[in-house]
C-alpha cells in the first residue's frame, strides 16, 4: 500500500460469497479500490446469482420487479440524453449491454448500435431481441463511434488504465463517451456505510468521486455534464437496508433516498451520476 493510500472500509459481499474486501483510499486519484482483486479467471463466479439484476429479464419479487420498472423509464432517458449530446443520431457503442435493452431501444430511434457484453447468458438474451453483441472492445479495435456509453459498467472493469486508453481511441473526433457510475461520496453511501449495497464487492473493483472521473479522463475528454441518476438512492438504500437489517421491504429505505437525493440539492453528490465527456 503506497503512501497516499490508506483502508477506509472492510465490505462485505452480500449477494454471492460472504467474504470480506478492503475498500482502499487513493488520495491521489480520489477513488476506492477493492482489495484483494479476484483474479481475471475467479471473477465470473462472483456473478453467479439469480439476484444479479442486470444479467436478467426476471421480475421475480419487489425489487426485480421495481428495478425493471424504473428501466423502462430510465432507457427513454438514456436515448434522449446521446441524442442531446451528439446534437443527432449516429453510431452508437454500448460497453457492457447487459441483456440490450438500451440498444433496442436506441435502435429503433434509428442509431446504428454496438454493444459488448462478456457475460454469455446476457448476451444470449440480447441476441433473441435482436442485438448482437461483441465480448470485448478487442471485437471493435479499428473502428470509432459517434457515441459510446457505459451505464454502471466502469466500476466492474479490472485494468482501469488501459480501459480508459482503449475507450479513447474508439471514440471519433469531437465524439461523446457518457458514463454512468455509483458515487461513494453520496449521503446514502455514508448513512449505510458498510452495508451500501453500490459498493458490491468484489463484482464493483473501483468506486469514483466526481473528481476522479474528470481527472481519470482529463487526457483525452473534457466534461461537458454532470447528471443525476435520482432513482438510484431509492434502489441502492433498499438492497442496503436488506443487507443492513434483513427487510426486503422497507420504509426507511425510500426516506434515505429521499433524504440522500435532498441533500444532494446542496452537495451535488447523488447516489450516482452520469459524466458526459466529449473527446478533445
Amino acid at each position: 500500500m503506497k503512501k497516499s493510500e490508506h483502508i477506509y472500509l472492510s465490505v462485505k459481499d452480500f449477494l454471492v460469497s460472504g467474504e470480506t474486501f478492503d475498500l482502499i483510499y487513493s488520495k491521489d486519484l480520489d477513488l476506492l479500490k477493492t482489495f484483494p482483486v479476484p483474479n481475471i479467471e475467479e471473477l465470473p463466479k462472483y456473478y453467479e446469482s439469480q439476484d444479479y439484476i442486470s444479467h436478467t429479464d426476471e421480475k421475480r419479487g419487489f425489487l426485480s420487479r421495481l428495478y425493471q420498472l424504473v428501466k423502462k423509464w430510465s432507457l427513454q432517458k438514456k436515448t434522449k440524453l446521446i441524442y442531446n449530446q451528439n446534437n443527432g443520431i449516429g453510431s452508437l457503442l454500448d460497453v457492457g449491454a447487459g441483456t440490450g435493452d438500451f440498444l433496442k431501444v436506441a435502435k429503433k430511434k434509428g442509431w446504428e448500435v454496438y454493444g459488448t457484453e462478456p457475460n454469455p447468458n446476457a448476451s444470449k438474451l440480447a441476441s433473441e431481441k435482436g442485438i448482437k453483441l461483441g465480448t470485448s472492445l478487442k471485437d471493435f479495435a479499428g473502428k470509432q463511434f459517434d457515441v459510446i456509453t457505459l451505464w454502471h459498467v466502469l466500476e466492474h472493469i479490472p485494468n482501469l488504465e488501459k480501459t480508459i486508453s482503449e475507450l479513447s481511441s474508439l471514440v471519433k473526433p469531437k465524439g461523446v463517451l457518457i458514463i454512468a457510475v455509483p458515487n461513494f461520496k453520496s449521503f446514502d453511501a455514508k448513512y449505510y456505510g458498510k452495508y451500501w449495497a453500490a459498493y458490491d464487492v468484489p463484482r464493483h473493483l473501483w468506486h469514483f468521486s466526481k473528481e476522479a472521473m474528470e481527472n481519470l479522463f482529463a487526457k483525452n475528454f473534457k466534461l461537458k455534464k454532470i447528471e443525476p441518476m435520482i432513482f438510484d438512492s431509492f434502489y441502492v438504500s433498499l438492497l442496503s437496508e436488506k443487507y443492513k437489517t434483513g427487510n426486503k421491504i422497507s420504509l426507511k429505505a425510500f426516506y434515505i433516498g429521499l433524504k440522500s437525493n435532498l441533500k444532494a440539492k446542496q452537495s451535488k453528490e447523488y447516489s450516482s451520476h452520469i459524466y458526459c465527456f466529449k473527446k478533445v
